[in-house]
């Protein structure tokens, strides 16, 4: 049996598709997406830092021109 794409389908099977899908309210996701977020914050390094002992690109030396 062929694989069946969204593609091959026609417009009429789509919008049925479309239709049955399960659906939320935005104020709901919305609210769900920034409590992950805060949630989460507290480990990210892109919002408290990276350690200097455990950064990886922290340059070794400084460079002097004269």
């Amino acid at each position: 049996m062929p694989a069946l794409h969204i593609e091959d389908l026609p417009e009429k099977e789509k919008l049925k598709m479309e239709v049955e899908q399960l659906r939320k309210e935005v104020s709901k996701c919305s609210e769900e997406i920034k409590n992950y977020i805060e949630e989460r914050s507290r480990e990210d390094p892109l919002v408290k830092g990276i350690p200097e002992d455990k950064n990886p690109f922290k340059e070794k030396g400084s460079c002097i021109i004269s």
